[in-house]
């Protein structure tokens, strides 16, 4: 279905502290430098796809402030998982003729002052069950976390080895919020935030932001710049069932599927993987959920350094990550479509892109594995 489509452009802003930026700065910034490595202008822009933290009216706001001249746009809201939606959506526009050259931008600053896109609001009909009782983002994982342990005797060292990872490919990230490699000790030894989760197994909170362009082949052949080919899409919420939910499962189970069937390929030929990685948990059930490993054989998976570029069993996150480089606005799946067009364009750093990288796996994780998520999978090939 989507093979029709490229991305010819990614761009992912260098800023991590933008005490300077506005949100909306930060987009346009953003959006520019993916058009400039596309080999494109904003004038050649007629699709438009943001999420909930663009400010002011959106969508409207934002392409107002760009100057944009669109025929299509797209506000979906889906937490972190919206940009690796978005280009499921760019897709499907771009086939039914409704734009050819879509732009999708993410942007905020969570770390030096701003609104916060998908905080919890009292009148959220969840919120007079949840929200009162003080459930916090870092307890909503803490609980899966706690489940699958009890469920399936993963443990906190296990956990830790996926931060190990991240930080061995952080090191080579000259723009990684948290640069310097960490050993499983260390990430015991940091400061309990919600047991069992530790401070590094928590997210990077930074600014920052960016972008993606989404173009038709036709497109994609008039531009002087490598394109990466969207294989296949998949997407699914997961909700919280009326209180009965089953932590110890993301809604990959479900977007993971559709994205491998629609794409017609296999997890053997997956030679890279970019897995959302908000909590260290979030990673372990996700690479469950895809099938790279049996439900509750992640820990021991992840700890055998399946995880490590570039020889590992499934190199992932060799940006860093959100664990280590980068959690733009606290929703991190537009920086995982942009390493993975890193590796298939063979951009990545040399110390961990993959050799021949043909086929990589983009995935993102939105909301709470707590009680309600949005879940994206991406599968791209080199052209």
């Amino acid at each position: 279905m989507t093979a029709h489509v490229r991305i010819a452009g990614a761009y992912e802003h260098p800023g991590r502290h933008l005490p300077d930026h506005s949100a909306a700065q930060i987009h346009a910034e953003a959006a520019i430098g993916a058009c400039a490595d596309a080999g494109i202008t904003l004038g050649d822009v007629d699709g438009y796809f943001c999420s909930g933290d663009a400010p002011g009216f959106g969508s409207l706001s934002m392409a107002d402030y760009m100057g944009l001249t669109l025929s299509y746009v797209d506000h979906t809201e889906i937490g972190g998982s919206s940009p690796v939606a978005q280009v499921g959506h760019a897709a499907a526009a771009i086939a039914a003729g409704k734009c050819s050259i879509a732009l999708i931008t993410l942007g905020g600053k969570p770390r030096t002052g701003g609104t916060q896109a998908g905080a919890p609001r009292p009148d959220a009909p969840e919120y007079s069950f949840e929200g009162i009782y003080g459930l916090t983002t870092p307890g909503g994982y803490a609980l899966a976390a706690q489940r699958h342990m009890h469920e399936y005797g993963t443990t906190a060292e296990q956990l830790a080895a996926i931060k190990v990872a991240a930080s061995k490919h952080a090191k080579h990230n000259p723009q990684a919020f948290l640069p310097k490699e960490v050993t499983i000790e260390d990430v015991l030894n940091s400061p309990m935030v919600s047991d069992p989760l530790h401070r590094l197994d928590c997210c990077v909170v930074t600014d920052g932001g960016g972008a993606l362009i989404v173009v038709s082949a036709e497109v994609a052949k008039r531009l002087n710049r490598q394109s990466v080919a969207v294989l296949g899409h998949g997407e699914s919420p997961k909700l919280a069932d009326n209180g009965r939910i089953d932590l110890t499962y993301t809604g990959a189970r479900w977007s993971g599927p559709r994205a491998f069937e629609e794409a017609g390929v296999k997890h053997k030929d997956i030679d890279y993987a970019s897995i959302y990685d908000s909590f260290t948990i979030t990673v372990l059930e996700t690479i469950e959920d895809l099938g790279f490993c049996k439900k509750g054989q992640g820990g021991a998976y992840v700890a055998d350094g399946a995880l490590e570029a570039p020889d590992g069993a499934l190199p992932f996150n060799t940006d860093g990550g959100g664990l280590c480089n980068n959690h733009p606005t606290n929703r991190g799946g537009i920086t995982k479509v942009i390493e993975a067009v890193r590796q298939l364009r063979g951009e990545a750093h040399p110390a961990v892109q993959v050799k021949d990288c043909e086929i990589a796996l983009a995935h993102g994780t939105g909301g709470n594995l707590g009680n309600r998520m949005g879940s994206a999978t991406l599968i791209l090939g080199r052209e």
